[in-house]
């Protein structure tokens, strides 16, 4: 009888221990589903990020064509440029945020590198929205030796770019193509904040 009841509860402790074990086990369980579910979307909203980053910075480009605006503007350097005494030859107007930009300033100095520019009779006119002394202290450090046209929001807002790139009152980092007839044939907005020379040289080829 002895010996009946304690078999009894032997198995009854074993049995119970089973019991605590297959909880643990489905525990376990769950933890890992949880954390796969976690690291799931986690990966899907990074995922969801990325696309959403990648979209926002694709090119933006338009090839209505009308009659550029015309407009004054002083330089960076103390002069004026009237955009109408240019006709005769393509202008390339860059927009782009000015100071405080490395970027925008360094793609003006790989502009002025690629001679392909100067070669096909096309001038190139940064237009910011800063103060000679804001701009001038970044273009020497930066290595631009174009001066810098000088706008109040008035030519910016003209031609469409304010708040194309990251700020909603400047301009973004985009480019106004006007034919020597003094047409608008295509306008690029970067907001990746660059592009390479070369290629931008191609595009304004094509389109002139």
């Amino acid at each position: 009888m002895t010996s009946g009841s304690a078999t009894k509860r032997t198995k009854e402790r074993h049995d119970a221990l089973e019991q605590v074990r297959a909880e643990q086990n489905r525990g376990q369980r769950r933890r890992h589903l949880i954390i796969w579910a976690i690291w799931i979307t986690a990966a899907v909203i990074v995922i969801a990020l990325v696309t959403s980053a990648l979209l926002s910075a694709r090119p933006q480009e338009s090839a209505d064509v009308r009659t550029a605006p015309d407009f004054t503007l002083a330089d960076s350097e103390g002069g004026t440029v009237t955009l109408s005494d240019l006709r005769g030859s393509p202008v390339l107007l860059y927009f782009n945020e000015g100071a405080g930009c490395d970027a925008c300033i360094v793609q003006q100095a790989q502009i002025e590198a690629e001679p392909g520019f100067a070669a096909a009779g096309i001038t190139v006119l940064p237009i910011v929205m800063n103060t000679a002394e804001q701009i001038n202290a970044d273009r020497q450090r930066l290595g631009a030796s174009t001066p810098f046209l000088l706008d109040d929001g008035t030519v910016s807002e003209q031609y469409g770019t304010l708040g194309t790139g990251m700020h909603e009152g400047l301009p973004g980092h985009g480019f106004v193509l006007i034919d020597a007839d003094g047409k608008q044939v295509w306008q690029g907005d970067y907001p990746s904040m660059w592009i390479a020379p070369t290629e931008l040289l191609d595009i304004v080829r094509d389109n002139l």
